[in-house]
């Protein structure tokens, strides 16, 4: 609190000038401590040519007229006062220099009003000035505060000057006028409107979020008058109000939302702003896959995979559950793979996860290559069929073939009648079937090709007598050989007995044997049975049964004797029992 000593009151009297007519000068208002005296300065004038030997004069209070009679609070002739100014008022003023100064002394509330001159010359020459004072009667200083104070500028208050600040602004000012050698002291206050620009005084510094919850932003300010707040995110106005203080509310944030937004605080006497940083954090979105997804073996293949969270996803690309490749708190990962195998191709997974979420996304790598065929790759015998498997990986798929060298016959896949094809992902498996060749499998060569190269493989044969040891097992093999002895005892007993009443007119001389294999021809119409012949022999070859020629034959003679032979299409030298068979 400030005060101010009250100083000596010096007044300053305006000299009349001497213009020949009737006037007055004196303060309008005069304010004066209850309890002290005051004067109140005045000087008069009067025409010239009235030129008075004695001039008097009288002072009224509260009317200038005399027939209202007013109270006389001063009167040079008389003396005569009224009661309320009994002692209290005193002329200092010469009236013949026309100076009409009066003193009031011990004030007290009732003597505030209005006071009139009344200038006396004699006879006729008589004149009450309309000019007057208004006496106040005060118990505390009048403090005059200039109509804007501003913060920074120096102002001057009741003979004080100071430099204000924001904030002085709503303190009192306080004044203290004291009399030298009485107890008399006088306290008076009055209240600063000191103006000031803007300051943010409250503000959130940064704000995180999770993506979907509710975020309220605050933004308060001190200035007089009140400022303008206004909320904006890149230079789009969001919300503005003139008030102290402005929430932003943002319902269910989104990543869009997220940056930075800012409060501008203005008003008449300057501006201020300050910005906040909105983070929202958001599980990783579904990761995006870009690259090369075909190559040829032996190329080098890049994949980036990309995503967008907030903080920043651990990347990885699995393969079949190994990781290939992984980054910690990046938006994207470069997968390279370098001289690409056919072990390359297959499904790939981008995972990204932070503490919010995980997602990924699978993509396909395809590695093109020239085919390859595999060792499980075989022919096998099961009753009268041969069945040959081929087994083929590649990319693209391959086309496949069977040939027969023997024969001089080419089967391919698309000959569904002989050929079962089956592909599962990178492998293509064909299967042979030919049928009556089981005691004569043929050779087969299995080809496959696309367009990045040809592969060839003789398939290996797993023979019947095998296959079918291994499903009798040892004990149907000793079953089976037991059976075996007893066929050949019976037959060789069986031939014993025909040799004994074998009949002469079965004579070798006569009939000559003629034998025969599965190849044979007849007299008289060579090319037609030859023709049949072959027909008949590519038919059986692949599993066809073929109608026989109608022949007329006839038996001329048996020999049951045992003969060595050797078919083409058997693996093993066997005894077989004949007939030797004549045309008719």
């Amino acid at each position: 609190m400030i005060f101010l000593t009250a100083l000596p009151l010096f007044w300053i009297m305006i000299s009349a000038s001497r213009g020949g007519h009737w006037g007055a000068w004196m303060p309008s208002s005069i304010s004066a401590f209850e309890g002290t005296c005051v004067s109140i300065p005045c000087r008069f004038d009067f025409p010239d040519e009235l030129r008075p030997a004695v001039v008097h004069g009288v002072w009224y209070f509260n009317s200038p007229y005399p027939k209202n009679y007013p109270p006389v609070v001063f009167k040079s002739r008389t003396q005569v006062v009224h009661e309320s100014f009994q002692g209290r008022s005193r002329l200092l003023g010469d009236l013949g220099l026309r100076n009409c100064t009066l003193l009031l002394s011990t004030l007290s509330p009732e003597l505030g009003g209005k006071y009139y001159f009344r200038g006396d010359l004699g006879g006729y020459n008589q004149y009450t000035f309309s000019e007057h004072s208004v006496l106040d009667i005060i118990n505390t200083p009048n403090i005059v505060v200039p109509p804007e104070v501003v913060a920074g500028k120096e102002v001057e208050v009741s003979l004080l000057h100071f430099m204000p600040t924001r904030e002085a602004n709503g303190h009192r000012l306080g004044c203290q006028a004291s009399f030298p050698n009485t107890t008399l002291q006088f306290e008076g206050y009055a209240s600063l409107d000191v103006k000031y620009p803007p300051v943010i005084v409250e503000m959130n510094t940064s704000v995180e979020a999770i993506e979907s919850s509710h975020v309220s932003l605050l933004c308060g300010a001190d200035s007089n008058p009140l400022p303008l707040l206004t909320w904006m995110r890149d230079g789009t106005v969001l919300r503005e109000a003139v008030a102290e203080s402005l929430y932003l509310e943002l319902e269910e944030v989104t990543p869009a939302e997220d940056g930075v937004y800012a409060c501008l605080a203005e008003n008449s006497y300057g501006q201020e702003n300050r910005t906040v940083e909105l983070s929202v954090m958001y599980a990783p979105w579904k990761p995006t896959v870009n690259g090369t997804m075909v190559a040829v073996e032996g190329e080098t293949v890049s994949i980036l995979c990309s995503t967008q969270s907030k903080p920043d996803p651990i990347l990885t690309i699995f393969k079949e559950k190994q990781i290939l490749a992984t980054v910690i708190y990046e938006s994207e990962l470069q997968l390279e793979l370098p001289a690409v195998t056919p072990e390359d191709d297959g499904e790939y997974w981008c995972v990204a996860e932070n503490q919010y979420g995980q997602r990924a996304t699978a993509f396909n790598v395809s590695v093109e290559f020239a085919p390859m065929i595999l060792l499980e790759s075989h022919c096998a015998a099961a009753r009268d069929t041969v069945q040959c498997l081929c087994v083929v990986k590649s990319n693209p798929e391959p086309s496949v073939a069977f040939e027969l060298p023997s024969r001089n016959v080419t089967v391919n896949e698309t000959e569904r009648e002989f050929v079962y094809s089956e592909r599962s992902g990178l492998l293509l498996t064909s299967i042979l079937t030919l049928r009556g060749q089981a005691q004569a499998p043929p050779r087969v060569i299995c080809t496959s090709r696309n367009l990045y190269g040809t592969k060839s493989l003789e398939l290996p044969f797993q023979g019947a007598h095998r296959l079918m040891w291994a499903k009798i097992g040892p004990v149907g093999a000793v079953v089976a050989f037991a059976i075996l002895i007893a066929i050949v005892c019976y037959i060789t007993q069986t031939r014993r007995k025909k040799n004994v009443t074998e009949s002469p007119s079965f004579s070798a001389g006569d009939n000559p044997h003629v034998l025969y294999s599965s190849d044979f021809r007849i007299s008289g119409a060579p090319e037609k049975y030859e023709s049949e012949r072959r027909v008949g022999s590519e038919r059986r070859l692949l599993g066809l049964r073929g109608e026989p020629p109608e022949l007329d034959l006839s038996y001329s003679h048996s020999d049951l004797g045992k003969r060595p032979t050797k078919d083409s299409y058997t693996l093993t030298e066997e005894l077989a029992e004949y007939a030797e068979i004549r045309v008719k």
